[in-house]
């Protein structure tokens, strides 16, 4: 259901002039933080898109809605967490257009907030990995990058935020390893496994072929237009193999990071290296994960890691 506006509404000119008001009214009369306004900004910039996408105007959203965006932010691998964040930014932001006479109603008023619960993603098995990466359409132009999303994404565990941020000068595929700027400006090194060292070469000699835009130019994965990619269209990347493989079950970008750490915890790896390589950000404040040795957690992958194993006998365990 959604709600036609009223005659006794306020025009509203546009969503982009109500998100600005309403950092004003946060900064002005709330008295809000820098810290506190840009991620409130962020928030409702988030919902914007969404809408936009949509083809929904601001002021005819109904609680529907924002379920589906919640859906949506839920399926991208969002924690629940995170989720509760952004909900209470877009309920300030409601809250604020109708106090303004924008609205009459709140459709935030009935959704409740997710639950902190600690229900973990789905997780592949290697038969799943194998028939997901199969799926990629080679016949498409972005089937070599495709693929290479999905195997350094299972193969090195990244965030997806840090697959869309990976630049060039932080790839290195002789030695096979990547160094990842991680949360809170955290460097962490990263073993790259061979397949997915193979799977980016073949891509980056056809992105020699890119219109690459100059300000993109760093970034290892590009689309069409040689600009970098969103969370979101990684996201689709992978449900969309997903869908084409026949896999029922959940599946996004965080699934492949989620599967990588359970796979080698369940092949005997020791923990705290997986932390490590996750870069949970536990380790930066731990003493006891500082000093973790880099060339054991190499020797953890090539031990443990599925697309690891056939290598063994030929790769140094040093970074």
């Amino acid at each position: 259901e959604t709600h036609a506006p009223e005659k006794s509404q306020r025009p509203l000119q546009s969503a982009l002039k109500a998100k600005s008001d309403f950092l004003d009214y946060l900064l002005l009369e709330r008295g809000f933080s820098p810290n506190t306004l840009a991620s409130y900004g962020t928030d409702v910039q988030h919902l914007l898109t969404h809408l936009e996408t949509k083809g929904l105007e601001l002021t005819r959203v109904a609680s529907d809605d924002i379920r589906n965006f919640l859906h949506d932010i839920h399926e991208m691998g969002i924690s629940s967490r995170s989720q509760a964040r952004m909900l209470a930014g877009i309920r300030s932001f409601f809250h604020f257009l109708r106090i303004e006479g924008y609205t009459d109603d709140d459709p935030t008023e009935l959704i409740e907030s997710p639950a902190h619960g600690t229900r973990l993603p789905d997780v592949l098995t290697t038969d799943e990995i194998d028939a997901l990466t199969a799926a990629v359409d080679m016949s498409k132009t972005e089937g070599l990058r495709n693929r290479a999303i999905i195997e350094t994404l299972y193969g090195s565990g990244l965030r997806v935020s840090e697959l869309a941020t990976l630049s060039l000068t932080r790839l290195n595929l002789d030695e096979e390893y990547l160094i990842i700027d991680g949360k809170g400006s955290k460097q962490r090194l990263v073993p790259l496994s061979p397949v997915a060292a193979s799977e980016i070469r073949a891509y980056l000699d056809q992105r020699l072929s890119l219109p690459v835009h100059p300000y993109h130019s760093h970034l290892v994965f590009l689309n069409r237009r040689g600009k970098g990619l969103t969370r979101v269209m990684i996201f689709y990347i992978i449900r969309d193999a997903a869908v084409a493989a026949g896999i029922e079950k959940r599946v996004s970008p965080h699934t492949l990071r989620h599967s990588f750490a359970t796979h080698l915890l369940e092949g005997g790896a020791n923990l705290r290296a997986i932390q490590e390589m996750l870069g949970h950000e536990d380790l930066s404040t731990t003493e006891i994960y500082v000093h973790l040795d880099r060339s054991r957690i190499r020797g953890e992958l090539l031990r443990h890691h599925p697309h690891f194993r056939p290598h063994t006998a030929d790769k140094d365990p040093q970074l």
